[in-house]
């Protein structure tokens, strides 16, 4: 099955629908014919109009598979991932980053007897939050980028 994306008029995919690699296009099937115009033609023929194209769940073409929000970038013919968060920005390699790096997973030892969950993003106090594991405490802690360290709450 061949995956399509339905973009709105600033190129928010709004709807992902699937349609049988059987269809024909100019160059044969749809399925040996990945982003043909005629696999989009169907589209709109089918769905009585719209702006579609076609994405790869395999990403094996335009980078990412379209999800509902995700936006449709033309210069570059890719799909670029919805934005996570506010604060949050588009790298050269088009990949949403932190405004403060991620702490490793080797960062979340905090003593010999306890481990930090993965750290999570928190938008609202812009810092990487985790909470102890084993311990059964499940102490909350945060992320101290000019230390490198977690500091508990």
């Amino acid at each position: 099955m061949a995956s399509f994306a339905k973009l709105d008029g600033n190129n928010v995919v709004l709807n992902i629908v699937k349609i049988g690699n059987d269809v024909p296009t100019s160059n044969g099937p749809l399925g040996e014919n990945d982003m043909h115009i005629d696999g989009e033609t169907y589209c709109k023929t089918l769905f009585k109009g719209g702006k579609w194209k076609q994405c790869s769940f395999s990403k094996l073409f335009r980078k990412e598979m379209a999800g509902i929000g995700s936006t449709y970038d033309p210069v570059k013919n890719i799909f670029i991932s919805k934005q996570p968060y506010d604060s949050w920005t588009l790298d050269l390699n088009n990949n949403w980053q932190p405004p403060i790096e991620r702490p490793s997973l080797e960062s979340g030892a905090i003593s010999a007897e306890s481990q930090l969950s993965p750290a999570q993003w928190n938008e609202t106090e812009y810092r990487y939050d985790a909470v102890e594991l084993w311990t059964g405490n499940s102490e909350p802690y945060y992320w101290d980028p000019s230390t490198s360290t977690w500091i508990a709450l």
